[in-house]
């Protein structure tokens, strides 16, 4: 990213629903902050993919939201995508609480890949509350001007008139719920599941069944969840 007055390359319904935040004095300082950091650090995602969760899953086919909180922090691990690694990259410990809580829901083995595209791609917003983080260095981006820009994302999705199913899981992604209409859109909460929480209200919680059973109810296409 560059200082300046350039908007970042970003899929074209977010772009119309965002393009104002990006001229905001919050906005100007985290690209700054980025520019320095990335003088001194590794800095992940890689640039291209800062946005990914976005390019993947445009506005308007929004379905369901995972929220996460930063980024992976480890070499080659942080995709864009939250809670997702790419192919090859061993899954991390709360990748592999999910896939677990999925095969106890919906019987569906855990995947090889941690690539959780393919989710993206039928309407699940895998969006971190934080979209960068320092090599090594958790919660590093934090309070840098990530928080303010996903609040507006979130307020956005908000207003959209199709209603949406927000995964709520760990006490930092419910933090958000407040911006979100509970008449209005579906909130399923859940524990974190991070190895530290998972077994306080993750594992059994059944969200992806819960979800598609949503879904279905509102007339449309559930969510196949099997990366197999």
């Amino acid at each position: 990213m560059q200082t300046g007055k350039i908007t970042p390359n970003l899929e074209e319904s977010w772009l119309k629903a965002l393009e104002n935040e990006f001229y905001k004095p919050y906005f100007e300082s985290l690209k700054q902050f980025l520019v320095d950091e990335k003088k001194l650090y590794s800095i992940y995602p890689e640039g291209k993919n800062i946005f990914a969760a976005l390019n993947h899953t445009p506005l308007p086919q929004v379905k369901v939201v995972i929220l996460g909180q930063d980024p992976y922090h480890g070499q080659g691990q942080a995709n864009g995508f939250c809670f997702s690694v790419n192919k090859g990259v061993p899954l991390p410990p709360s990748l592999k609480n999910i896939y677990k809580e999925l095969e106890s829901d919906l019987s569906i083995p855990p995947a090889s890949s941690g690539d959780l595209t393919p989710w993206a791609d039928q309407g699940v917003l895998l969006l971190n509350a934080t979209l960068t983080v320092r090599h090594a260095t958790a919660g590093s981006h934090q309070k840098k001007g990530w928080e303010e820009f996903t609040d507006a994302i979130i307020d956005v999705l908000n207003k959209q008139p199709q209603k949406i199913v927000f995964l709520l899981w760990g006490r930092y992604a419910q933090m958000k719920a407040e911006r979100i209409s509970a008449e209005k859109h579906h909130l399923l909460k859940a524990a974190h599941p991070s190895p530290f929480s998972a077994y306080n209200g993750f594992f059994g919680c059944k969200h992806f069944s819960k979800t598609n059973k949503l879904l279905s109810l509102g007339g449309k296409q559930e969510i196949n969840w099997d990366l197999n």
